[in-house]
């Protein structure tokens, strides 16, 4: 709920600006509200208009860009596991347990990520603690083993290489969501939002309709702040990265795994 909140405080302060501006043009002496001084006002609005739609599309696309970046992350994982599951299938029955260890942490990984309400600073962190912990497990188990046919030294290491891609795209997921969002940026663009609301008002006529249309604006602009957050927290946000892809690995993994099993 943290988002909601500070999006809900952005359109309370680009309201109340707007609102300002209101009880302003009816302070002001005339002079002041029309003329050359309006003119000028409504040019320094027209800038605000502009600078505020550039840079509040720029932090969109950012955030677009981290999440569609961690949905990349999570298939490339994806493929990485299932090629790995087929290189340890290649090594023999040798390496069943390794196999079986595989498919019972990926299953982990997808409950944790996916069925825990947690922040994505959580994520961050243990992914981070994951990946590590999962390179140097996995590579003390490959180096138990003894290859002796060059189908086995042959699979190791496509086993090994593997583990390492692995070890890289679970660190990428987690650097990638490292301060995706500059919140200075957000709060200078809420001033230009609120000023150039104020400003809206000084030029406009108090009245109930505006003071209307000042909400709705407000909550626009809170709109778009949020899906700037929540785009930029795949993992606990409205927008979530999905877990499909290591699903579907999940479940490829279990009948190869299950169909081996029953065949012995």
């Amino acid at each position: 709920m943290q988002d909601e909140t500070f999006a809900l405080t952005i359109a309370l302060v680009v309201f109340v600006f707007g609102a300002i501006g209101l009880l302003l043009q009816r302070v002001l002496p005339e002079r002041f509200t029309t003329g050359a001084p309006k003119d000028l006002i409504g040019a320094t609005a027209g800038l605000l208009t502009l600078l505020s739609a550039l840079v509040l599309g720029l932090l969109i696309w950012t955030a677009y860009g981290v999440f569609s970046s961690q949905n990349v992350a999570i298939q490339t994982l994806a493929a990485k596991i299932l090629q790995l599951d087929l290189a340890l299938a290649d090594y023999g029955p040798e390496a069943d347990a390794g196999r079986a260890q595989l498919r019972q942490d990926l299953a982990h990984t997808v409950r944790q990520v996916w069925s825990e309400d947690r922040g994505d600073e959580e994520f961050v962190a243990e992914n981070f603690s994951a990946a590590i912990d999962s390179m140097r497990h996995k590579a003390s188990y490959l180096n138990a083993l003894a290859p002796e046919t060059d189908a086995e030294k042959h699979a190791m290491e496509q086993a090994q290489q593997t583990i390492e891609a692995i070890a890289q795209s679970r660190l990428q997921m987690a650097f990638g969501l490292s301060s995706p969002v500059s919140y200075m940026l957000i709060y200078v663009v809420t001033g230009w939002v609120a000023v150039l609301f104020c400003a809206y008002g000084i030029m406009s006529r108090a009245s109930p309709t505006a003071f209307v249309v000042f909400a709705l604006g407000a909550l626009a602009i809170a709109s778009a702040i949020y899906v700037i957050l929540d785009l930029s927290a795949p993992y606990s946000g409205f927008f979530r990265a999905s877990p499909a892809p290591l699903e579907r690995v999940l479940a490829q993994v279990s009948r190869d795994q299950g169909r081996v099993g029953g065949q012995r």
